[in-house]
């Protein structure tokens, strides 16, 4: 079918890598996980681990720089400026892969849930650094990757997050 990939991401190196059904590499790219480390509970501002799938694709047709909240955009394309003007603000931007969890009890229901959580693959402001983790607990990218991703990946495709 050609439509079977999976997702990595991998903690200690900080990269988002993309395999096909044979397990070849379609692409790598850096992220950015969770300042505070791994972890699966609620309010921890961690990155979960395990498996999870792409449980909705958010942001079809926006342009690049364009601002999400609440998982809806808010007209707002990110500019210096803009993030001058915000510097408290969590930028969530370009893409959403709103990451579901698939291990009940570890990533998924109760005080563990990835999807409660909003456990997303994002852009992030171009200004931020990429291969060291930054985040509030999701996965950021470079807005011309995680365009690039989006297009790539298909609904319900694994995501596996590992510390190695």
């Amino acid at each position: 079918s050609g439509k079977y990939m999976q997702i990595n991401v991998s903690i200690a190196k900080q990269h988002l890598t993309v395999l096909n059904e044979a397990g070849m590499l379609l692409a790598q790219y850096p992220v950015s996980t969770a300042l505070k480390g791994t972890g699966e509970q609620k309010d921890s501002y961690q990155t979960p681990r395990g498996l999870h799938v792409i449980r909705a694709k958010i942001g079809a047709g926006q342009p690049i720089n364009s601002v999400f909240s609440g998982r809806r955009c808010t007209g707002e394309i990110w500019t210096p400026q803009l993030g001058a003007q915000h510097p408290q603000r969590d930028w969530i931007l370009t893409r959403i892969l709103w990451l579901s969890g698939s291990e009940p009890g570890f990533n998924r229901l109760g005080n563990v849930d990835s999807m409660q959580r909003y456990i997303y693959i994002h852009g992030t402001p171009d200004s931020h650094p990429m291969g060291a983790p930054h985040s509030h607990g999701c996965i950021r990218m470079r807005n011309a990757d995680v365009l690039e991703l989006f297009e790539l990946v298909h609904l319900h495709t694994p995501v596996l997050i590992t510390e190695d």
